[in-house]
């Protein structure tokens, strides 16, 4: 039975390099969604944080609970999210995944938008998995305003560069 891939996408690790909540939320949802499937897990972040990528943090999180090494593929050099669905689209192609291919992914709720237009319009056949976030306060709400308003803005920027990337020869 062929390995189903399944895209992690990164979130900010703290300084001393230890995983922000929204991270291991992102990590909880693909190990609830792979406890049922054959999944490769692709983890992708390569913003290093006293010497840790989320993507390495994101590969130990896994392996922690019960994954195995060969289930999992680390893609460390993506900076932001535009960068991360060019490096994974690279690594779908290496593993044979086509455009029929089922990709799940998954992110914290107010990037997931994002990355599945992004990844739908590099030519993937993707859906997103349930990502919930266990905050809750003012100080929740001030940084969920500032998440839309970054997504917002995001959004149509990166869909440029993505079609720009699908249509100029590499």
């Amino acid at each position: 039975m062929p390995l189903e891939p399944l895209i992690i996408f990164g979130a900010a690790l703290r300084p001393d390099g230890t995983p922000a909540p929204a991270l291991v939320e992102r990590v909880k949802a693909a190990l609830a969604y792979g406890a049922n499937r054959t999944v490769t897990y692709i983890v992708t972040g390569g913003v290093p944080r006293n010497g840790r990528t989320e993507a390495a943090v994101m590969a130990e999180l896994l392996m922690q609970a019960g994954v195995p090494t060969l289930q999992i593929i680390q893609e460390n050099s993506a900076t932001d999210t535009f960068d991360s669905i060019i490096a994974c689209s690279r690594i779908l192609t290496r593993i044979g995944a086509t455009n029929e291919t089922p990709v799940a992914m998954v992110s914290s709720p107010y990037h997931t938008p994002r990355c599945l237009l992004l990844l739908r319009l590099a030519g993937w056949h993707t859906h997103a998995l349930p990502c919930h976030s266990t905050r809750q306060g003012a100080r929740f709400w001030r940084s969920k305003l500032r998440h839309i308003a970054h997504e917002t803005l995001a959004i149509p920027w990166d869909t440029l560069l993505v079609l720009v990337w699908r249509i100029v020869p590499r």
